[in-house]
């Protein structure tokens, strides 16, 4: 599992950051993005443009105000 807090990077650089994360992964394994909001339109982007993206897979949980965490699985091979 690859762990990615973008809370710290600029808003404007994280869809990329993340497309490149995911992209580097196999297929099978997940992605999983620390975010300081739901992240629904990074999942809408995802459903979009990448076939590799297990949308049925997709999970989001509030840990906090501030903190929510998305797994993005890969499909498997």
């Amino acid at each position: 599992m690859t762990r990615l807090d973008v809370r710290d990077v600029p808003p404007m650089n994280r869809h990329p950051k993340i497309h490149d994360a995911f992209e580097e992964l196999e297929p099978g394994e997940t992605l999983t993005i620390v975010n300081d909001h739901e992240p629904k339109p990074l999942f809408y982007e995802f459903q979009a443009e990448v076939d590799a993206f297990d949308a049925d897979g997709y999970e989001v949980e509030r840990v906090e105000a501030d903190e929510f965490v998305a797994r993005f699985p890969k499909v498997e091979a």
